[in-house]
């Protein structure tokens, strides 16, 4: 016959750990993340546009696409609505091919509006873009 002991009362010792709360709150961190991810990013990137020391011009007369800090469209220093940008630089680029389309957005402009300049310019045949920089002088060699 065997004797009990006190240990081996009602409540026999668990020796397993429940693992469903921890799965259950790394599934709803996770969810959280995934969700507050894309808007902490895109909310906190800053873009300095480039400077370059030295400058090389253009063999030939480009196509100006001006972005202003008020966000309008220039295009060879006309005023273009934005949905007009397409259709301009169309007939703009229908007589020259070779032409290279030259974006010039002022420091204050988001990103997205030379992106659709790029894009409109590109869809309507243009085959060269370049994005213009601030010159800045060359540091003095001691």
């Amino acid at each position: 016959m065997r004797v009990r002991s006190r240990r081996e009362g009602k409540f026999p010792l668990m020796a397993e750990i429940n693992m469903i709360p921890l799965i259950d709150v790394s599934l709803v961190l996770l969810i959280i993340f995934m969700v507050l991810t894309p808007y902490l990013v895109s909310t906190q990137i800053k873009i300095n546009l480039p400077k370059t020391v030295s400058s090389s011009t253009p063999d030939s007369d480009p196509i100006k696409v001006q972005i202003s800090a008020q966000r309008t469209f220039y295009v060879n220093g006309q005023a273009v609505l934005g949905d007009d940008l397409g259709g301009v630089l169309k007939n703009i680029l229908q007589g020259k091919p070779d032409a290279v389309v030259l974006i010039e957005a002022d420091s204050a402009v988001p990103f997205e509006f030379v992106v659709k300049a790029m894009d409109q310019a590109k869809a309507n045949g243009a085959q060269k873009l370049g994005v213009a920089v601030t010159v800045q002088k060359a540091p003095q060699a001691p």
